[in-house]
């Protein structure tokens, strides 16, 4: 397979994948979003790419997401890397959803680090079922003591 029709199978792959794709430069700037991160966010991909990734992050969680953000691209690696973990996030409707991101630090072929990139999926369903299930566990763990 020749050079092209190789980066057309990645671009096929992105743009046709279940999963949202959001590729950020070295400071934090969209520069791939896919049709998946459209439907998540709500953001059409013309007004995400050249945005910061703050169009995304809650304003209460900037500020730790950035100190992680700068450490990897410093240093190369992530304290997360290839491990899925659910936080928050906004949409476009101005609504805070929960999500399951997975992160990665983007190096060529030189091996310095020119981004990163996340994959993400809507987690708000199992978030709110797992938030019940554990008021109730607590509810009837606290029911137990006050009986027993």
């Amino acid at each position: 397979m020749n050079k092209s029709a190789t980066a057309d199978i990645y671009r096929l792959i992105t743009e046709q994948m279940s999963d949202a794709l959001i590729y950020s430069d070295r400071q934090g700037v969209i520069c791939q979003w896919n049709r998946a991160a459209e439907r998540l966010f709500g953001f059409e991909r013309a007004s995400a790419l050249g945005q910061s990734l703050d169009l995304i992050i809650p304003e209460a969680l900037r500020e730790a997401h950035w100190a992680g953000f700068n450490r990897a691209m410093a240093n190369g690696t992530m304290r997360l890397a290839g491990r899925a973990t659910v936080t928050r996030a906004l949409t476009a409707a101005g609504d805070t959803i929960y999500v399951e991101m997975s992160f990665a630090v983007i190096c060529d072929e030189a091996a310095n680090v020119i981004g990163s990139v996340a994959v993400a999926r809507d987690a708000t369903q199992r978030h709110l079922r797992e938030k019940a299930l554990r008021e109730r566990l607590a509810e009837s763990h606290k029911n137990d003591h006050h009986s027993g």
